[in-house]
């Protein structure tokens, strides 16, 4: 466990859950699934199983670090990274792999969303535990965890491995996020599975990658290697790090590299993306109504998702597949077909009501 690290992302709005998760206090820190505990915890909790608290950090919005400190007391607060800009996955993971592997050169490490359900904590540590070994084995590897597809869903991108009999496979190639027809295609092909985003690598091995696949982007944050890990690194970062390039850890070091490898994962998984993927995870009733904190009274009212403050009464008539949304001063109601409007939705309601309301 002593070289095990992890590193969670947590500086995204997810404005796709809007009017719940805001720019000032976005999903992954909410209690979304109604259990007691803020996506962020559960992904904490989850990850310290196997990885030492303090040996977890969270890269995070610079106006988020307070609820992070708020809601992970027990870490080490010197492992939560200020990011001072937004620029995507790659330069947060590049940075994260220098400050670990300062620490410990002998690390690997998870990278890991905030804001996914898992539901079989047990299976994915053995999963996470055989990726670590093998990455332990093959210090040059990049792995990631996919996930098996239960339907042509075009919200995700692909990863198409080699059909072979090992349990880990290599990766051919990623496909974007395709049409019906062609993720149609892909699951009757049966060697594809869902990108989630999650990824295992000796520090080594990563910090290579880059160098090779990225020398800009390499060579920005190599020069500041002196200061990571001590009092001088805001400074550094809030001067450098908008130079960063926008770049996805996908498009950087995964799809330029022959050593990428999938564990096609065993748990349950859900990226909670929207709401009807909230729905879908949650338990529902015998009107097949998914409902969080409300008490409802449903008359010839089906399929609907209805959130709420604790214990408000919630009387529905005639609603089928609907989102039922009421947080703070703001109740939604939409369509479940509206979903990925929501976005939209959220910027006209800022232009009304003022930006606040985001």
């Amino acid at each position: 466990m002593n070289n095990k690290y992890a590193v969670i992302m947590a500086g995204g709005v997810g404005s796709r859950f809007w009017p719940v998760s805001k720019q000032t206090f976005p999903k992954q820190f909410h209690d979304m699934l109604g259990m007691g505990k803020s996506l962020l915890q559960m992904t904490f909790d989850r990850l310290k199983q196997q990885i030492p608290s303090q040996q977890i950090l969270v890269l995070t919005n610079e106006d988020y670090v307070d609820l992070v400190k708020e809601q992970l007391p027990e870490m080490n607060f010197s492992n939560i990274v200020a990011e001072p800009a937004m620029r995507n996955t790659a330069p947060c993971i590049l940075l994260a792999a220098l400050k670990i592997q300062k620490m410990n050169p002998d690390a690997s490490m998870i990278v890991a969303p905030s804001d996914h359900y898992i539901a079989q904590e047990d299976i994915f540590n053995e999963d996470l535990a055989t990726a670590f070994q093998f990455c332990k084995d093959n210090p040059k590897a990049l792995m990631t965890l996919g996930i098996q597809p239960t339907s042509p869903n075009t919200g995700y991108g692909y990863i198409e491995y080699n059909k072979e009999e090992n349990q880990i496979k290599k990766v051919s190639q990623f496909r974007e996020k395709p049409n019906l027809e062609t993720a149609q295609e892909f699951i009757a092909a049966g060697n594809f599975l869902w990108n989630a985003g999650i990824f295992i690598w000796n520090v080594d091995g990563v910090v290579s990658a880059f160098a090779k696949a990225q020398p800009q982007l390499f060579t920005l944050f190599e020069n500041g290697l002196s200061v990571f890990n001590s009092a001088q690194e805001t400074k550094w970062l809030s001067e450098n790090y908008p130079k960063a390039e926008n770049i996805s850890v996908d498009y950087a070091i995964m799809e330029k590299s022959d050593a990428v490898y999938v564990l096609p994962a065993r748990f349950s998984w859900n990226d909670l993306g929207t709401w009807g993927s909230l729905y879908d995870k949650l338990d529902k009733n015998e009107d097949a109504n998914a409902i969080i904190n409300a008490s409802v009274t449903s008359i010839n009212s089906n399929g609907n998702m209805v959130r709420t403050a604790a214990g408000k009464k919630v009387i529905i008539q005639g609603m089928e597949d609907y989102i039922v949304i009421d947080q703070d001063d703001v109740l939604m109601i939409i369509p479940k077909t509206a979903e990925q409007e929501i976005k939209e939705i959220r910027n006209i309601a800022m232009d009304k009501y003022g930006k606040e309301i985001g």
